[in-house]
């Protein structure tokens, strides 16, 4: 119920204005330097207290410190610190695929809850090959459960096309590991083999770590027992040059092959994943694809 005497006017012209002081250095009472590459925005104190906790609190202990303005803000990029503005002042933001992420990143850090519900939207509407992996690590790095299925989702239907991009190259073991879990992944297990020695490559020259030590936590969700026996005895022998996966998994899957039936108690290792292509051997497995 409306307030008795309450007039409303027209709500365009005054987010018109708050939107012309976006960056501006007229009346503003504090500049942010933003991003590596250091650039000056400017704001004003009271709105972005009143409207963000995070901001409340930041420029309070700047102010009761003496420390005088310029902010600076290095994590994040001046294009997403922009849009993070945007919504504070006109609580409406313009959102573009190629920076959603960094915007959505800077929304749950303040703490901007209708801002990340904005991005969330945005980004599962926009969602391509190119993206998804990138919105996987956003979503795995801050527990955005809903996020996370949706980019599973994508790339079990996309297998194929998204172990090709770099963005799954540069993704962490711990977003890496949901995928190497799952059954419904459209690749067979010898290209998805290729693909996480490629990714273990990454991440050994990146890390300065051996590709072995660098695999450990992802490579035993390889389901090896899937492959025939002349792609295992390729297998062993590049493993011997360059090791990746531990002799004993190599092992498990030889007994795979001796015995003529799947380890019941280890399931997933002999389980068909949806792209996974017939071999001679599978019809001894006991764990069809499910």
């Amino acid at each position: 119920m409306e307030t008795p005497g309450l007039v409303h006017g027209e709500a365009a012209p005054f987010s018109t204005a708050l939107r012309s002081l976006i960056n501006n250095p007229q009346y503003s009472d504090v500049c942010f330097v933003v991003g590596q590459e250091q650039q000056e925005v400017f704001a004003h104190r009271c709105l972005l207290a009143c409207r963000c906790n995070f901001f409340q609190r930041l420029l309070g202990a700047e102010a009761s410190s003496g420390v005088p303005s310029p902010v600076v803000l290095s994590t994040v990029p001046a294009e997403a610190f922009l849009a993070v503005l945007e919504f504070l002042y006109t609580n409406s933001v313009k959102l573009q695929r190629h920076s959603v992420l960094e915007v959505l990143t800077a929304a749950v850090e303040y703490g901007l809850e209708e801002l990340r519900e904005l991005c969330l939207e945005f980004v599962m509407k926009v969602l391509d090959v190119e993206l998804v992996c990138e919105a996987l690590q956003v979503a795995v790095t801050f527990g955005l459960g809903p996020l996370q299925e949706r980019c599973i989702a994508f790339i079990e239907a996309h297998s194929q096309e998204v172990l090709r991009t770099r963005g799954f190259l540069e993704l962490s073991a711990s977003a890496l590991l949901p995928l190497l879990r799952s059954d419904k992944l459209c690749v067979d297990e010898a290209e998805l083999v290729r693909a996480a020695r490629s990714w273990a490559r990454v991440g050994a020259a990146v890390l300065e770590r051996p590709v072995a030590e660098v695999a450990a936590p992802v490579v035993r969700e390889l389901r090896l027992a899937l492959l025939a026996p002349a792609e295992l005895s390729a297998l062993e022998e590049q493993n011997r040059r360059e090791p990746l996966i531990p002799v004993e998994q190599i092992v498990e899957a030889w007994k795979c092959h001796a015995l003529r039936r799947g380890d019941t108690a280890r399931g997933a290792p002999c389980r068909r994943r949806r792209g996974t292509l017939p071999r001679e051997h599978h019809r001894f497995l006991e764990l069809p694809f499910k």
